[in-house]
């Protein structure tokens, strides 16, 4: 079985003496494993195609239930992004975020697209890339089915919240004052923030990352959304963790 796809390489692992092991997140099945052999040889015929955040078209075939690459043309490279440590190991952390939150052999062709345009405006570097880090993870959670509820305090259903909190757990915003949080499983907002949060789930896609923030309203936005995911996914990233060395 043939079969002509575009996809993201979001993760690659060597395997025997020239050959690769990819996740790659297509546009017609899916997240998918595939074999891509021989690619880490200089010549390789689809070397350039099974990097990490490559977008190729693909020419896949499957033999007893697996995938192979039998050709690939480069797309997009993101090759601003090579060009910088720290926002390749950010690139790294979307492509680790994308793995977490799609399913084998499902397709969401919403995921490929978010995962393109947060690659791309993180390789422009045209945003300050704490803001790119939390609008892209706040708003892959909406794609993804985490979607807080944003609009109003659910107990008073005051829209403009006093002292306002996002529960990490329960994905709500509310009032300080009408949901006590106890547990410490709420973290606070200001004003600022939380018009962005506003901003972020709902705007269309290509105006994702078109705002602006002062440095204390970023700073709390940041906090959310890192531990916004955290929560709800319930499980860290290793990505995260080397991007946080720079």
């Amino acid at each position: 079985m043939e079969q002509n796809t575009r996809g993201l390489v979001l993760r690659e692992v060597s395997y025997k003496e020239a050959d690769k092991i990819l996740t790659i997140l297509t546009e017609d099945l899916g997240k998918i494993t595939v074999s891509a052999r021989g690619v880490r040889r200089k010549m390789g015929k689809s070397t350039a195609s099974s990097q990490l955040l490559a977008f190729s078209d693909l020419t896949l075939y499957q033999r007893h239930g697996r995938w192979s690459i039998r050709e690939g043309r480069v797309l997009e490279l993101f090759d601003d992004l090579r060009q910088d440590i720290e926002r390749f190991a950010l690139g790294a952390y979307f492509a680790e975020l994308l793995e977490a939150v799609s399913d084998m052999d499902y397709t969401d062709p919403n995921l490929l697209s978010f995962g393109l345009t947060g690659l791309a405006v993180l390789s422009r570097g045209e945003r300050e890339i704490a803001l790119i880090k939390a609008a892209f993870e706040l708003r892959l959670m909406c794609l993804a089915g985490y979607a807080p509820e944003v609009l109003a305090c659910p107990k008073c259903d005051s829209a403009t919240p006093q002292h306002p909190m996002l529960s990490l757990k329960g994905g709500h915003i509310h009032c300080k004052s009408c949901l006590p949080d106890s547990a410490g499983e709420s973290v606070a907002l200001d004003q600022g923030s939380l018009q962005a949060l506003r901003h972020i789930s709902t705007a269309p896609e290509g105006r994702v990352f078109a705002f602006t923030l002062g440095d204390q309203g970023m700073a709390i936005l940041g906090t959310v959304a890192e531990r916004y995911v955290a929560a709800q996914l319930e499980r860290g990233f290793r990505t995260l963790e080397f991007y946080k060395q720079f």
